[in-house]
């Protein structure tokens, strides 16, 4: 917390809006509005999984559909395919961004095709804060005519060739989980520059009641709206995200600065045109062998690291489904591992993570 969220959160009590909806969840719609510009328009909802389950389905994905996902990404990417009775096709990552390889995707859609099943929707990532190939995914989904769901849930304060991220699918996907950039304990964000789907989202996230003086409903809908004390949270979050998208990337910066002279750390770089908040930190080692002795000598000493995502491809719920993939992000998760990168470290913590990194590759 940093910013008047206390003073938000209060508004709210004072003025009994505890339930879904009130002034703090259409104010903090236009914070996120206003940031990312691009005439997008907002849904604060429950959880950035919630956004990607009302994306997909705001574009018509139903059961027995086929959607593309990007494979190394976390799992909220795949499930809500799942939620809808579809089945995810799962695309193999490129190494200059770690994310959705366009060359794949275009190889999966005109494979899918000939098997008969032109894909729904495309479900491409900007992992731990960089963008993917904007550009060139975009391509590939304008040939085939499929719509993107763009997930920015780790990219809150990213950017490509100048333009927020969020703001380049047919839908965005924003999450504010205690993990991220920034957060409202729990929750999320449905972002379109189109105010007829941005009405739809809302309607199915207040359990599509219809338009009368009783509960009428006429179709299935969700219980996904944010609270009006969470959103509180979010506009006083809202006020210091630059800080934390400079907090993050300074944490890199050290990191960067202290271990790329030993061969045996990698760090993946912007291209030009990209901007990462830097939500993660991450390394690449030569081998498994020196990622797990970096990070059991870390958590020896009460530090947390974690490796990259392990591929949905690769996860036992995910397995049997189609993929295309080349090897990559299995081998960014054998060789790859995610630092202490909060944006309250000190240089003191900084400092005491290299030194024992630094000591393993020095032994």
């Amino acid at each position: 917390m940093g910013g008047h969220e206390q003073k938000y959160v209060e508004e709210a009590f004072r003025t009994n809006w505890i339930a879904p909806l009130g002034p703090n969840v259409n104010l903090f719609e236009q914070a996120i509005q206003d940031y990312i510009k691009q005439d997008v328009q907002v849904a604060a909802l429950s959880t950035g999984t919630a956004a990607i389950h009302l994306g997909l389905e705001l574009l018509g994905v139903s059961k027995g559909d086929e959607v593309l996902c990007q494979s190394f990404t976390f799992s909220a990417s795949a499930n809500p395919i799942m939620y809808l009775g579809a089945t995810p096709v799962f695309v193999d990552s490129e190494t200059s961004t770690w994310n959705m390889c366009p060359i794949l995707l275009r190889e999966a859609i005109v494979d899918r095709i000939s098997k008969g099943k032109k894909p729904k929707a495309i479900v491409a990532v900007h992992l731990y804060g960089m963008p993917y190939q904007v550009m060139e995914i975009r391509a590939v989904a304008d040939e085939f005519d499929i719509p993107i769901v763009e997930d920015s849930a780790e990219a809150l304060g990213s950017a490509y060739q100048g333009i927020n991220c969020s703001s380049f699918g047919d839908i965005g996907i924003l999450s504010f989980n205690g993990n991220k950039i920034i957060t409202t304990s729990g929750g999320g964000a449905l972002v379109t520059k189109n105010e007829n789907i941005k009405q739809k989202a809302v309607f199915l996230a207040t359990q599509a009641r219809d338009n009368a003086p009783h509960y009428q409903h006429s179709q299935v809908g969700y219980n996904y709206r944010m609270s009006n004390v969470l959103a509180g949270i979010g506009r006083g979050q809202m006020e210091v995200l630059d800080e934390r998208v400079a907090a993050r990337r300074s944490n890199f910066d050290f990191y960067k600065s202290s271990l790329d002279n030993f061969e045996e750390i990698e760090f993946l770089n912007e291209p030009a045109g990209f901007f990462s908040n830097r939500w993660l930190s991450c390394i690449l080692t030569p081998t498994y062998e020196i990622r797990e002795t970096i990070r059991l000598a870390l958590l020896e000493e009460d530090i947390e690291s974690r490796p990259l995502w392990k591929p949905m491809h690769c996860q036992p719920i995910f397995e049997k489904f189609p993929n295309y993939v080349s090897g990559i992000s299995e081998e960014l998760f054998q060789r790859g591992l995610c630092l202490p990168s909060g944006s309250n470290l000190n240089t003191a913590d900084l400092e005491r993570v290299v030194t024992i990194i630094i000591k393993e590759l020095t032994r």
